[in-house]
């Protein structure tokens, strides 16, 4: 009986369905008039507005396409976006695309691990950004800063040594390597170069000079470059690597100089770039060393007393927040990454960057979410770093 009942319902079925095919055919004999009611009558069949229909909206100020494609995204994805991660391989795989559409992590970073020539590199960045499957592109970077810090030395034009241009006393220089830089790198995809070094007397040959004027001057020529050709750039390692005795790659270090030793030496070359410079146009990162006349209780990358009380209030600063990599000795040794990322973030960082194991992404990830969702960061906190992320991302990736 009951297989009986099934079929006699189905007849029901077809006849009320020869009956709708029948009026849609006189709708559409009749000029589709009742085709035209139903569409008319809300969205259905309207495809939904993307970032992209946003930003190229000419009826919204910029303002209002922040607000709009920020609104639109989920606490998870918002978290993604306050994120930069190294990833393994010299293409898209597997793993990598799980953390870009588990994750939705705004921006990644290559190494040498990564690159092998200019077109392999070319496309990888071009997968990266058509698989990324986001409302807004990645942030895609590397570290082309010169000297004994460049990638792919084989196939792009290292650029000399900060130090070596310094000591050549010319500071229009650092403009040019800058121009030529950005344009090889904005060739193969990248829209980040993590330069120029604006510390002050740093070991080595990373910096331009002990002297915070020619720094100054040199770091400016550099900025003049990068923005002629539209790269963004960064500004590093706040507030200053040069008094720093052990490489924060390998573990914590205390810098014992007064603040207004600091203030009259280190911060020059930061707060006259800030002071000139439209901050939309660059990052500034900040470094792991512990700062005691700032801030003895916490390195200077999570540190409000430094981040915000310091760049954001004292200086100006209304640009992009970046760390240094967080799984430096400096911090990795000392801290769990579950809690690296919220301490950064609640010390006024707008991106925290993982550059080499997916655990450790993960768990920064994890732990950011997770301070999201108990309300231990606040709503309007992050929604303020991921605005500014967007905003840089209309300007300078959507055109």
């Amino acid at each position: 009986m009951e297989l009986k009942g099934r079929g006699q319902n189905r007849k029901k079925r077809s006849g009320w369905w020869l009956v709708g095919i029948l009026l849609l055919l006189l709708a559409l004999v009749g000029g589709g008039t009742y085709v035209f009611r139903m569409h008319s009558q809300g969205n259905v069949g309207k495809p939904a507005e993307t970032s992209k229909d946003i930003a190229q909206s000419a009826e919204l100020t910029l303002d209002q396409k922040v607000d709009k494609i920020v609104a639109g995204m989920t606490p998870a994805e918002k978290i993604g976006q306050m994120m930069m991660i190294g990833i393994k391989g010299k293409d898209v795989n597997d793993d990598s695309l799980y953390m870009l559409h588990e994750y939705g992590m705004g921006g990644v970073i290559l190494f040498d691990r990564n690159m092998e020539s200019k077109e392999q590199v070319a496309k990888l960045n071009s997968h990266l950004q058509q698989q990324a499957g986001q409302k807004v592109p990645l942030f895609i970077a590397v570290d082309e800063e010169g000297g004994e810090v460049v990638r792919m030395a084989n196939d792009l034009t290292p650029p000399p040594a900060a130090k070596s241009l310094g000591t050549a006393g010319k500071p229009e220089a650092a403009r040019e390597w800058a121009v030529r830089t950005s344009k090889e790198l904005k060739a193969i995809g990248f829209n980040i170069d993590f330069a120029p070094v604006a510390d002050v007397g740093s070991p080595g040959t990373r910096s331009y000079s002990t002297d915070p004027q020619v720094v100054t001057d040199f770091v400016r020529n550099a900025a003049e470059g990068f923005e002629q050709e539209g790269i963004l750039y960064s500004l590093k390692h706040f507030p200053g690597l040069g008094r720093g005795r052990v490489d924060t790659h390998m573990d914590a270090d205390r810098v014992q100089a007064g603040q207004q030793l600091l203030a009259s030496v280190d911060f020059v070359p930061f707060q006259t770039m800030i002071q000139e410079r439209n901050p939309e146009n660059y990052f500034v990162m900040v470094s792991h060393l512990t700062y005691d006349a700032l801030d003895s209780s916490s390195p200077a990358s999570l540190s409000p007393k430094i981040i915000t009380g310091i760049l954001r209030e004292q200086m100006g600063f209304k640009g992009l927040i970046i760390t240094d990599d967080t799984e430096m000795g400096a911090l990795s040794k000392h801290y769990d990454f579950s809690e690296i990322g919220v301490r950064a973030v609640q010390a006024g960082v707008d991106i925290v960057m993982v550059c080499h194991e997916y655990e450790h992404e993960t768990a920064v990830y994890n732990g950011l979410l997770k301070a999201l969702q108990s309300g231990e960061l606040s709503t309007e906190r992050v929604d303020a770093s991921v605005k500014r992320i967007v905003r840089a991302k209309l300007l300078h990736l959507m055109k």
